[in-house]
């Protein structure tokens, strides 16, 4: 018995819960492994024995229970806020999820992690969010890790059939990769049917009615013919009585649109009860574990691509069959549940139902069923960032009561000018009704070509997120808080957004970014640092960062004199000298900060210049930028940048394409 640890003493005064169980047996689990006597391998072996009772705790890490497994159905609308029956819209036609939530656990405070698709998806494939993976910029083409090739890739390890009904759109380099590592199948057709007999399946089914392109991009025709065509006449919206919020101009084209997406949502019901209708038919309904959630909120302008409740908070239904109940501990299995959840937590929550022991090292989410459940959350985080050729950097926190969001880039607001959504007719009403300097506060927060550094609303009181209240001297205690939880999330993620996605790219040519941010090469702290500066007048601190060794300071040095009001002579000076930057990141954002300023033309051939370049992430930041300074002599060289990029296949050349003829058709 010698050089052997002593027996930890536990004094247990009274049964112990399950979860307090589990921990003495993950005590005793990690100190038997250093020890190797027969009292403590007896001990260690018979509360595994007792903790094996409980979902399969004495397997081994990432290895399930050997109990049965539930089937996992996540049915996914596309573009949908809460406008259904069951969160409270009466205008709303929506029986078939009206029935499912009546079922289900219904949970009232579910949020996306982006406003925008792409970047969602790729946190939802992988249980961390998109920032901290590099995939925040939309449709990025970024490397990850190897080992990030999707969550449900371990279920198929353990025996699972998982299938994907059609949408992957994971935004990172790794998309084929976790596309074929992830599915058994992934198709139009896929759902559960190519399963082995009793063998458990996890299947998603993406449904499109309610996308954007339907509900507002599309011709009006097209949309008849796809969408409209199946519902009755009793199940088509009347314009004349659609709800329209106070951030609306009401016109008949505004009218004519809200109530289009409204018959979107209906059409998108039908789908949910066709799934739900083939579930019950094969039997499997009772057997198998549902979501129902959106992706963000609606396509309509001001909810998607905007980081307030408008375009993150989503409906989130589960419904859990008797057999299973027994997974869960802190929600409900019926009714309203106010647990604050967000994207990070669905897959960490898959693994958990399945049985799993562990998740993988790269997941940040928190289960919020199954065995794993971990304590709820008191926050959620969200990112804007690149969209298409939208150019936006902001970050926000979200508490039960409160929403406080960092705009990094203010001097570009809400209603950016973008070819893909400005294909919308309905578009033109919110220009018209800007230009015409007659909106209301409420219009005007999402109509104003800037937006405040910070924004924090009281969502109990202000649903809408239409009263600012960061900078009201009675909230100065909520906004710190706020503000110092939001920079500590991203100092502690390492949030990769403060890199310019140009220096990104230099990055990821020697390693995916989500290693290379943990080198002594990023300082998070430090760059925040510098982003902290946009916003304000503090020139002797912005020019310190115009000089830093780090080119993601300077960038955002630069960023915080595009956001300024004015310009102090010498800054200008300097800034001037970093058009030679030797990042280009920088030396674009320091020609944008000069030509949006004084017009300069020395300043914008700095930036046209980079229209010959071959990477097209440097091109299409520089026509971004050329492009919302629209100074009409630079007109030629976007011309002939459209004529070179007007058959040139992939995402970055479509973008430039959407910059360019964006900028050519408001010049015409």
């Amino acid at each position: 018995m010698e050089n052997v640890s002593p027996l930890p003493c536990v004094l247990i005064k009274e049964p112990l819960a399950l979860s307090e169980l589990r921990s003495v047996y993950l005590f005793f689990r990690i100190w038997n492994l250093y020890q190797s006597t027969f009292l403590q391998s007896a001990i260690f072996v018979g509360l595994s024995l007792v903790a094996g009772e409980f979902q399969g705790f004495a397997q081994d890490a990432l290895s399930p229970s050997s109990k049965q497994r539930p089937n996992v159905l996540w049915i996914t609308a596309e573009d949908m806020s809460r406008t259904l029956g069951c969160y409270g819209d009466s205008f709303a036609t929506t029986p078939s999820i009206d029935q499912l939530a009546s079922e289900s656990a219904r949970f009232t405070h579910a949020f996306a992690t982006s406003p925008v698709c792409s970047p969602s998806r790729a946190c939802l494939i992988n249980g961390c969010m998109a920032p901290s993976q590099g995939a925040h910029a939309m449709r990025s083409q970024i490397p990850i890790p190897a080992a990030m090739n999707g969550f449900p890739t371990l279920l198929r390890k353990v025996g699972y059939y998982t299938t994907n009904n059609v949408k992957t759109d994971y935004n990172s380099g790794a998309e084929g990769i976790i596309t074929e590592s992830a599915w058994d199948e992934c198709s139009e057709q896929a759902d559960w049917e190519g399963r082995k007999e009793d063998q458990p399946f996890f299947a998603v089914m993406n449904l499109m009615e309610s996308h954007q392109s339907r509900s507002m991009v599309w011709p009006y025709q097209k949309f008849q013919e796809e969408v409209q065509s199946h519902l009755s006449a009793s199940e088509i919206h009347e314009p004349a009585l659609v709800p329209l919020p106070p951030y609306y101009p009401d016109t008949p084209l505004v009218r004519k649109t809200v109530a289009r997406y409204y018959d979107c949502v209906t059409r998108m019901d039908q789908r949910v009860g066709e799934i739900l209708a083939k579930l019950k038919a094969d039997g499997l309904y009772d057997e198998t574990i549902i979501f129902f959630y959106s992706d963000h909120g609606s396509g309509m302008p001001r909810h998607k691509r905007a980081l307030l409740d408008s375009g993150m908070r989503v409906p989130l239904l589960i419904r859990i069959p008797e057999q299973f109940q027994g997974m869960t501990r802190s929600v409900a299995i019926k009714g309203d549940v106010d647990r604050l959840v967000c994207f990070e937590d669905f897959g960490p929550t898959v693994l958990s139902l399945a049985g799993f022991d562990a998740l993988p090292a790269h997941m940040t989410g928190r289960p919020f069923l199954g065995p794993l459940d971990a304590p709820a959350r008191q926050q959620v985080f969200g990112h804007r960032d690149r969209v298409d050729e939208i150019m936006d950097m902001a970050r926000s926190v979200r508490s039960k009561e409160f929403l406080y969001i960092r705009n990094y880039m203010p001097h570009l607001g809400y209603n950016q000018q973008g070819a893909w959504i400005d294909q919308a007719d309905v578009r033109g009403e919110f220009y018209a009704l800007a230009d015409s300097g007659k909106a209301s506060p409420a219009q005007n927060q999402y109509l104003s070509e800037t937006r405040s550094p910070e924004e924090l609303y009281n969502c109990i009181e202000d649903p809408l997120n239409l009263n600012n209240l960061a900078y009201s001297l009675q909230h100065e205690a909520i906004v710190t808080r706020m503000r110092e939880q939001l920079q500590h999330h991203m100092i502690e993620s390492r949030d990769l957004g403060l890199v310019p996605e140009i220096e990104l790219w230099r990055h990821a040519r020697v390693m995916p970014p989500m290693q290379w941010k943990s080198t002594k090469e990023f300082d998070p702290e430090r760059v925040l640092a510098a982003a902290e500066l946009v916003g304000s007048d503090d020139f002797e601190s912005i020019a310190e960062k115009l000089v830093d060794g780090d080119p993601a300071v300077r960038y955002w040095g630069a960023v915080a004199c595009s956001a300024s009001d004015a310009l102090p002579k010498s800054v200008g000076m300097q800034l001037r000298k970093m058009f030679e930057d030797p990042s280009k990141a920088v030396a674009i954002e320091a020609a944008s900060a000069v030509a949006r300023h004084t017009a300069d033309a020395a300043a914008l051939q700095a930036l046209v210049r980079w229209f010959a370049d071959d990477d097209r992430t440097i091109v299409l930041h520089a026509a971004r930028a050329i492009e919302l300074i629209a100074d009409p002599r630079t007109k030629d060289s976007v011309r002939r940048l459209a004529t070179r990029y007007q058959d040139e296949p992939g995402d970055l050349a479509w973008f430039i394409r959407f910059s360019t003829n964006g900028y050519l058709s408001r010049q015409n």
